[in-house]
C-alpha cells in the first residue's frame, strides 16, 4: 500500500481541521517507459517514475488542492496543513476522526504480461518490425518514426467519507509515423493503436505491421493528392478515429467541467432533442481492456456506461465529484487526472456514436458531390460556443455516389450543436481509435469512435488554389 491506513486517516483529519467538509488523498506510484526508432536506429530508450500525492479539500463550493512527493507521515501532514490553511483558520481545539474502510473493486481489465518485465530486445524487435514496414513501403517514404510507450500506474485513493481503495492501470501503445516526400513537399501518415493491456497486446489486439502499412499508405496517398476545394458540402466521416469530431465538438461540452459553470452550449437541455433521432452517443469506462477504460475513476468511483444522447435526446452529462456539487448531481465515474500533480475533473473515457440503421454502402451512394473524411487529424473547440475546426488527415472527393480522387488540406469547420443536427445517416461498422485528450486535469488516454456517418452539410475548408467546382 502506497500510504498506510493509519497515516491516511491522520492526514485526512488534518485536512479537515480548518472547517472543510470533504477531504481526499490521491497517491500514485507510476513507471513510464519509451522506446523510439528513427533513422534506422534506436535513439530513445528511457524509463521514468512518477511518485507523489495530491490532497484536495472541499468547503461548500470552494476547492483547494496541494501536492507533495514526500509520502512520509510528516510530509503528508505538512501538505494537508498547507491545503487546510487555504480553506480556513486553524483551530487548536478541533477534534476530528476519520475511519477508513478498504474497498476492493473487481478488476475488469486483466494484465497478462507487465511490459516492464519484458526483455528490452523483445521490445526493440516490435519497434524494428514496424519501422521496416514503413521504410520498405515506398521509395517516397523518406523518414520513419516508431515509438513504443508503456505505463504501469498504481494509485491509492482515500477520502473523508471512509473510502480507501487502490487500482492498477497498465497501458501499452505503439506509434507509427511515415513521412513521404517528392523533394518539394512532405506529407505525413500516422497510426497509433494502444490498449489498457500489457505486452500481450501485440499477440491478440495490435498488429504493428498493419499499423505501419496504414501510416505509410496515408503519407504516400496524400503526397499525390490535389488540394481540397473549400465550400459547403455533404461529408461522410469514416469510423474509428473519425469519432474525434464528436469527442471534441460535442463531448467536451457535455462534461460537467463546462456545464457546471454554464459554459456549455448544452446547459439546461436534459430531455431535449439535440441531434437526429439516429444518433445515440455513449461514454463507457467499463469496456474491458479498452484504451480509455478504468476500474475506478481518479476519485475512487467505479466507472460506468453513461448514455449521453439516446435517439437524439440529451440524457446525461459526465460528472465529477466537485462539479456534481454545483449541479446537484452524483458522480458518473468521470473524475480523471493525468497524475497526482493535477486535481481531477470530469473527463471522457471511451466515447462513441453507436451503430445506426443505415447501410454503409447506402451512405456513400447517397452523396453526389461531397467529401469522404477517411482519417481525421487534430483540431480545436470552444466548449462554450461549440465552434470547432478539425483537420482531415486523409480525404477523398465523392462523385456520383462513388469515392473518387484523394484530396489534401481539408478541414471541417462548424458548431457542435449544428453538426449533431446535421448527422442524418449513421452506419453499422462501429470502431474506435486511440488518443490522448488534454484538458484542465492534464492529458489522459481516451478512445473515440463511431460507425461511418453522413453530415448533410458542413463547411469544408480547403487549400488556396483548390478547385471549388
Amino acid at each position: 500500500m502506497i500510504i498506510e491506513r493509519a497515516v491516511a486517516e491522520k492526514v485526512l483529519a488534518k485536512a479537515l481541521s480548518t472547517g472543510g467538509d470533504f477531504a481526499e488523498i490521491f497517491a500514485e506510484d507510476t513507471l513510464m517507459g519509451s522506446i523510439r526508432m528513427i533513422d534506422d536506429k534506436v535513439d530513445t530508450a528511457i524509463n521514468n517514475k512518477i511518485f507523489g500525492a495530491g490532497i484536495r479539500i472541499f468547503k461548500g463550493l470552494k476547492s483547494v488542492y496541494a501536492t507533495t512527493n514526500d509520502l512520509s507521515e510528516s510530509g503528508l501532514l505538512l501538505c494537508a496543513e498547507k491545503a487546510a490553511v487555504a480553506i480556513g483558520d486553524l483551530k487548536a481545539d478541533i477534534d476530528i476522526h476519520v475511519a477508513l474502510s478498504s474497498s476492493i473493486t473487481p478488476n475488469i481489465h486483466p494484465i497478462k504480461q507487465n511490459p516492464f518485465d519484458v526483455a528490452m530486445g523483445k521490445k526493440v524487435r516490435v519497434v524494428r518490425d514496424a519501422y521496416k514496414v514503413l521504410k520498405d513501403h515506398s521509395d517516397e517514404i523518406v523518414q520513419a518514426i516508431v515509438s513504443l510507450a508503456e505505463r504501469d500506474q498504481n494509485v491509492l485513493i482515500a477520502n473523508s467519507e471512509g473510502l480507501l481503495t487502490e487500482d492498477r492501470r497498465v497501458y501499452t501503445r505503439v506509434s507509427t509515423v511515415g513521412v513521404a516526400s517528392d523533394g518539394k513537399e512532405n506529407q505525413m501518415g500516422h497510426e497509433a493503436p494502444g490498449r489498457m493491456m500489457g505486452f500481450e497486446v501485440f499477440e491478440s489486439e495490435v498488429d504493428v505491421e498493419t499499423a505501419a502499412k496504414q501510416a505509410a499508405e496515408q503519407a504516400v496517398t496524400m503526397l499525390h493528392a490535389r488540394p481540397c476545394p473549400g465550400k459547403r458540402m455533404m461529408v461522410a466521416i469514416e469510423n474509428g478515429f473519425g469519432g474525434v469530431i464528436f469527442h471534441e465538438a460535442c463531448g467536451h461540452s457535455l462534461e460537467a467541467t463546462s456545464v457546471a459553470k454554464n459554459a456549455s452550449e448544452f446547459c439546461g437541455k436534459l430531455g431535449e432533442r439535440i441531434a437526429c433521432e439516429k444518433v445515440t452517443a455513449i461514454d463507457d469506462g467499463t469496456v474491458s481492456n479498452a484504451w480509455g477504460s478504468l476500474n475506478i475513476d481518479d476519485e475512487g468511483t467505479p466507472t460506468q456506461r453513461n448514455v449521453l444522447i439516446e435517439n437524439g435526446i440529451l440524457k446525461g452529462y459526465l460528472v465529477d465529484r466537485f462539479n456534481g456539487r454545483r449541479m446537484g448531481m452524483p458522480s458518473t465515474g468521470s473524475g480523471r487526472r493525468e497524475s497526482y500533480q493535477y486535481a481531477s475533473t470530469s473527463r471522457m473515457t471511451n466515447t462513441y456514436i453507436d451503430n445506426g440503421p443505415d447501410k454503409n454502402e447506402d451512405i456513400i451512394a447517397s452523396i453526389s458531390d461531397g467529401l469522404n473524411a477517411k482519417k481525421m487529424g487534430g483540431g480545436s473547440v470552444n466548449p462554450a460556443s461549440g465552434e470547432f475546426n478539425f483537420a482531415v488527415a486523409e480525404g477523398y472527393l465523392i462523385k456520383n455516389g462513388k469515392i473518387d480522387e484523394p484530396v489534401r488540406g481539408a478541414s471541417l469547420i462548424g458548431k457542435g450543436s449544428e453538426i449533431l443536427q446535421n448527422i442524418d445517416m449513421v452506419g453499422q461498422n462501429l470502431d474506435v481509435g486511440q488518443g490522448m485528450c488534454g484538458s484542465l486535469s492534464g492529458s489522459v488516454p481516451t478512445n473515440v469512435g463511431q460507425p461511418l456517418i453522413r453530415v448533410s452539410e458542413i463547411t469544408v475548408g480547403g487549400i488556396s488554389g483548390g478547385d471549388a467546382q
